[in-house]
């Protein structure tokens, strides 16, 4: 099978490069993609709740594995139909292969003038923050991945009216979902209202979906001076699907405590800017809050559980102390809560484009528990091949939450070239 998949992506990214010169077909159909080649290096944490439950009881929770990724993303657009993929083929240092194929795009679309419109698979990203983003309603798109790579785009129908200063969208995303659909699988009505007004750019926007029901958000970017850009975002969410361990849940349980939880009345904020000097040097600023997160008190609930499993495992038998190892194997849902550790955070990032090279450095910081997130990378760009590498480490006081997470740090290498 791994062979199989090998042989799959390096065929279609040879046989592509080579039909896709042209670019334009007999029938009218561009083609063309890019293969990508990326070493990912991770290096587990020695403390958190993982760490813990892997020295009580070895392989209770898979560690962060390094290894090879080869991908190969195909294109075609044509007649009004805009199609992407991936094929993708991984490699773990564990000896263990994966192969995924995957539509990122599949939409067709209308040019009606001064209206547009769509249905299909499609990427819609919204708002203006760089580090987080409340109103991307319809994609709720991962932010600061480590090397640059296609979103995969969400099923839905829209419409578009544009003029000069304006702009209208309409979108009902995932439409065909079972109305219990949670996350950015839930369906919903979306639409976003865009107004230039001289250096400012003004966004509304609103949701409804089948199960939180209604948001509404605003945004702002402003363009101060050639050097200076300011923006701002804000939303209310009147519910959220989240995650909360169970109040019954003290001692050792037999079952994941974790459990689906609804939040009501969430508040997010965003405001932030950037510098840019005439050498290409940039400075962006970003601080928001996101009351969808856990608050100080439940992570510092969830930290006195942490102790007191651990206390129990140095008190019972074996058997005790391969339960407890469960215990906190599930203590480490608490990452997945939100897309957000804490409430509030700080991004600070510098970055340099000169020439083809383009370095950055950014930290984020919580302020609650002094965490921090560093990450530094390198991109080189040439005519046709692009360069990636960084670092992203994770660290701060012993109690910071980002100081135990599973991974200490990961490191990466690509490269990507088009056809």
């Amino acid at each position: 099978m791994q062979a199989m998949w090998i042989g799959i992506v390096g065929t279609l990214a040879l046989a592509g490069s080579a039909a896709c010169r042209a670019q334009t077909l007999e029938l009218g159909v561009e083609l063309g993609g890019q293969a990508r080649l990326q070493w990912t290096q991770q290096h587990s944490a020695d403390s958190g709740p993982v760490a813990q439950a892997n020295t009580l009881q070895s392989g209770t929770v898979a560690e962060p594995d390094s290894g090879a990724t080869l991908e190969a993303e195909l294109r075609a657009s044509g007649h009004g139909v805009t199609a992407v993929a991936t094929l993708q083929q991984h490699r773990w240092q564990s000896h263990s292969s994966e192969g995924r194929a995957w539509v990122n795009e599949l939409f067709a679309a209308h040019d009606g003038g001064a209206w547009q419109y769509s249905a299909g698979k499609k990427i819609v990203a919204w708002d203006v923050g760089h580090g987080f983003r409340p109103n991307d309603m319809v994609q709720q798109e991962e932010r600061r991945t480590l090397a640059s790579s296609t979103a995969e785009g969400r099923p839905l129908v829209m419409a578009e009216h544009f003029t000069a200063d304006t702009a209208w969208s309409l979108v009902a995303v995932n439409p065909t979902a079972a109305p219990e659909a949670r996350g950015a699988l839930e369906p919903a009505l979306a639409g976003r209202f865009y107004q230039r007004a001289g250096a400012v750019d003004w966004h509304g926007f609103a949701r409804l979906g089948a199960h939180t029901g209604a948001s509404v958000g605003a945004a702002m970017a402003w363009v101060a001076s050639e050097a200076l850009e300011l923006h701002g975002s804000l939303r209310y969410l009147r519910r959220v699907d989240s995650q909360a361990i169970k109040p019954t849940a003290t001692g050792l349980v037999a079952s994941n405590p974790w459990q689906a939880h609804t939040q009501e009345d969430v508040p997010q904020l965003l405001l932030g800017g950037t510098w840019t000097a005439e050498s290409q040097l940039s400075l962006l600023a970003e601080a928001w809050w996101d009351g969808a997160a856990q608050s100080n008190a439940q992570w510092d609930a969830w930290a006195q559980r942490n102790t007191q499993l651990a206390a129990m495992a140095t008190l019972g038998a074996p058997a005790t102390a391969v339960a407890v190892a469960g215990n906190l194997a599930w203590q480490a849902d608490a990452f997945g809560v939100s897309p957000n550790l804490r409430r509030s955070n700080v991004l600070l990032r510098l970055s340099w484009q000169n020439g083809a090279w383009s370095p950055a450095l950014d930290v984020l910081y919580t302020p609650a528990d002094r965490g921090r997130m560093v990450t530094a990378s390198l991109n080189w760009q040439g005519d046709r091949v692009q360069v990636q590498g960084g670092w992203r480490g994770y660290g701060g006081p012993a109690d910071a939450v980002l100081a135990q997470l599973p991974s200490r740090s990961t490191a990466y290498l690509s490269a990507s070239w088009p056809f």
